[in-house]
């Protein structure tokens, strides 16, 4: 009688160095987001608000800052201060979702049209995976030195 032994694969993330981490998820989430930009123009979005006399547009332009800025302040701060605490990397993955998920709330109050609400709300959700595949690579990376 013969057995077979199982074996199981075991998915974790990568190891990445701190440069990479912060980049790469800004690349990620910046290519994300448009993606998500235009899925919402194809649907009808028109990612513009008026409010008074003021009409303001805020894509593609303002998805790329938008996407970028904040998420490379972030993780930059976060990765800078993991030299000297590495367990800021697990509260930074926290703030950071937090905070993508509860702005939402800006965007729904922001007058709109549904489509682009919908489009935006989602960039925020992009974010949070984004966040912590970033400070999780750059945890392990800290771990297996």
């Amino acid at each position: 009688m013969s057995t077979i032994a199982e074996t199981t694969t075991v998915r974790s993330l990568p190891a990445l160095t701190r440069p990479v981490a912060v980049l790469g998820g800004v690349v990620a989430a910046v290519i994300l987001n448009l993606i998500v930009w235009g899925i919402g123009a194809a649907a009808g979005g028109s990612f513009t608000v008026v409010d008074g006399e003021t009409v303001t547009d805020v894509a593609p332009g303002g998805v790329i800052i938008l996407s970028a800025v904040p998420l490379l302040i972030g993780l930059t701060i976060a990765v800078l201060i993991a030299y000297r605490w590495s367990g800021v990397l697990r509260v930074a993955e926290v703030v950071g979702s937090v905070l993508s998920i509860a702005t939402i709330g800006l965007t729904l109050t922001a007058g709109f049209d549904a489509a682009t609400t919908v489009a935006l709300s989602v960039m925020h959700v992009v974010l949070v995976p984004v966040i912590v595949v970033a400070l999780e690579g750059v945890r392990r990376s800290i771990t297996t030195q």
